[in-house]
């Protein structure tokens, strides 16, 4: 699933509580696919968790597996293309109601959200009855914070160009992720944003054209 349904929140962090309120196509057809299991559940008791990812990102830690698609939309992939193509990045919106004006996101790494889906099978193969959770770290990064870090990283100036806001972008969408913790044991181990994009960047280093002597 993902954090998409709850729109635009009206406080942070988000609890599973808050209203379901999409504001665009991606996030209306995960409230279709929740609707779709509660009813299975109450009709055929076809128990199912869903798991509201916030922004999965990073790579397997040894650079073996990692997002390779096109077209490329996450944020953190794009920062490391743009450092090793020398293509400006756009940072859609400035003047948000943020820390420095970019919009906030909470970085899950794919490894640790891996973890929760196996943590949710357990719970389900145990009797567990059908439930929805937040899955993410709880602390938000901006736009320009994650910048830098990358620069940070990879030791290079990330080319970007300031846009105007997307239509549907929330100011900040940040987990609270204690129901996740509490009632299935979850606890992320690399949950740094640095540990996120240092593992993102071992894999985008062996991608093909992409040799260590050519990106830095």
């Amino acid at each position: 699933m993902t954090a998409a349904v709850y729109g635009n929140p009206h406080a942070s962090p988000i609890l599973e509580t808050f209203p379901i309120q999409a504001v665009n196509p991606y996030g209306e057809s995960k409230v279709m696919v929740e609707t779709l299991l509660r009813w299975f559940d109450e009709i055929h008791h076809l128990t199912s968790v869903c798991l509201r990812y916030f922004n999965a990102a990073g790579a397997d830690p040894e650079g073996r597996l990692g997002e390779e698609h096109e077209p490329e939309t996450h944020l953190i992939p794009l920062l490391l293309k743009a450092v090793i193509t020398g293509t400006p990045l756009t940072v859609f919106g400035d003047d948000y109601d943020t820390p420095d004006g970019t919009r906030v996101r909470d970085y899950i790494h794919v490894d640790d959200l891996a973890q929760a889906h196996i943590l949710a099978l357990e719970y389900l193969l145990a009797g567990g009855a059908s439930d929805r959770f937040n899955a993410g770290t709880g602390t938000g990064h901006t736009v320009m914070e994650t910048i830098r870090v990358v620069e940070e990283v990879t030791g290079r100036k990330v080319p970007y160009m300031i846009g105007p806001r997307r239509q549907g972008d929330a100011p900040s969408l940040v987990a609270a992720s204690g129901k996740l913790r509490e009632k299935l044991g979850w606890q992320p181990q690399y949950a740094g944003l640095r540990t996120i994009v240092e593992h993102a960047w071992r894999f985008a280093r062996k991608r093909p054209g992409n040799a260590p002597d050519q990106v830095g």
